[in-house]
């Protein structure tokens, strides 16, 4: 290598950056020692700009595009410099290259709960996160208020400030946008652009701006959450008479589908709907006094025919299964099996009677219930002809 060759090689002469990272917002240009040639080439990409630093003081600035260094193009240089005459000496000077995309990959989130003052819960604690974009808008108000002399300024130094900043104008801005805790969700949108305003305000003086502000999710905490399902499961309900009568009538029908339980079904089924019509009688205001007794073709088991001594009818013995019987188109019972019996023996009651009771599908001949062969033997035979 010749002489003139180190000489050149002292001396830069296209100065541009390359960005190969996604999170570096400022990057100074690296001279090692050499000198910017008069007449060098400087290369602005899109979505760049280039500030001049001389001796820790901002010069020239430039924007986007291909310029020539030269005296006529770098004003402030020039007179930092001295050069009155359009020196065209080598110099030295620091150039930094600003970032000026947005930078979409921020994150936010409250580390603690917000406190508000909600008109339908009263002070509900809140959580809440999501993303935002920044953006530098004012490259020499962001070297002289936050970069310094960094060579290399990245998205994570300024990140937990911009977080401290936006956690700090969350509540207030919830609290001024008037909206209940319910209806947030529908007011999100609204909420972000309001607090990308208010904080790009404030970053003004630092040249970074907020284009735009998501709110991802606003949570409560777990107890909350609990009463509000609670309430939607009360809204889902409604009538809770209603309600109560339905439980009552899909219970009663298991306990008919099973035979075996009806006893033990029935005792609870009536407890059921008692304690179900209290609780729906007091939270609408109304007495909880005990209700009238039901009509006996309500009740799940209906007493014997017979009535006992002194006109009061004793409940069915446990296990024994309540007939009904169909007579000249009427419907008669309920009757235990000695009742039935009896009937027979009277000649009431024969295998051509219709015959009902609980889980049978429909009316039935007697002669085709198994259950009824022990009272249909009973039955007298016709009497003989005269």
């Amino acid at each position: 290598m010749g002489l003139m060759d180190r000489l050149r090689g002292e001396f830069v002469d296209i100065i541009e950056w390359l960005d190969d990272s996604r999170d570096t917002i400022v990057w100074r240009f690296p001279r090692f020692q050499n000198e910017i040639k008069m007449g060098a080439k400087l290369v602005v990409r899109e979505s760049q700009t280039a500030v001049f630093v001389n001796e820790g003081q901002v010069a020239d600035v430039y924007l986007p595009g291909t310029h020539t260094l030269e005296t006529r193009n770098m004003p402030i240089l020039s007179t930092l410099k001295g050069w009155k005459y359009g020196f065209n000496s080598p110099f030295k000077a620091e150039v930094y290259f600003v970032n000026t995309r947005q930078f979409t990959e921020m994150k936010w989130g409250t580390q603690n709960p917000v406190i508000l003052r909600d008109p339908e819960f009263g002070v509900v604690r809140v959580r809440a996160f999501g993303a935002y974009a920044a953006r530098v808008v004012d490259a020499q108000r962001l070297l002289k208020e936050l970069v310094g002399t960094d060579p290399q300024f990245r998205t994570e130094e300024v990140q937990e400030y911009l977080r401290q900043l936006i956690v700090g104008r969350l509540g207030g801005a919830l609290a001024r946008a008037g909206v209940p805790l319910l209806d947030l969700a529908a007011h999100q949108d609204a909420i972000g652009r309001q607090l990308a305003g208010a904080l790009t305000e404030e970053l003004a003086e630092v040249g970074i701006a907020i284009p735009k502000f998501v709110i991802e999710n606003v949570s409560v905490p777990p107890e909350v959450e609990r009463a509000l399902d609670k309430r939607t499961e009360m809204g889902a309900v409604g009538d809770l008479d209603r309600f109560t009568r339905y439980q009552a009538a899909t219970a009663l029908e298991a306990a008919a589908n099973n035979p075996g339980g009806e006893a033990g079904a029935g005792v609870g089924m009536g407890m059921g709907m008692a304690l179900g019509q209290q609780m729906a009688r007091a939270m609408s205001g109304e007495s909880t006094a005990p209700p009238a007794a039901a009509p006996q073709a309500a009740a799940p088991y209906a007493a014997p025919a017979a009535a006992a001594p002194g006109g009061a009818e004793p409940p069915p013995l446990p296990g024994q299964a309540q007939w009904f019987v169909g007579v000249g188109g009427e419907r008669q019972g309920p009757f235990d099996i000695g009742a039935l019996a009896a009937r027979a023996g009277a000649g009431g009651f024969g295998p051509d009677t219709l015959v009902w009771r609980a889980g049978m599908a429909q009316w039935q001949p007697a002669g085709q219930v198994p259950e009824l062969a022990s009272v249909l033997a009973s039955v007298p035979p016709p009497l003989p002809p005269l």
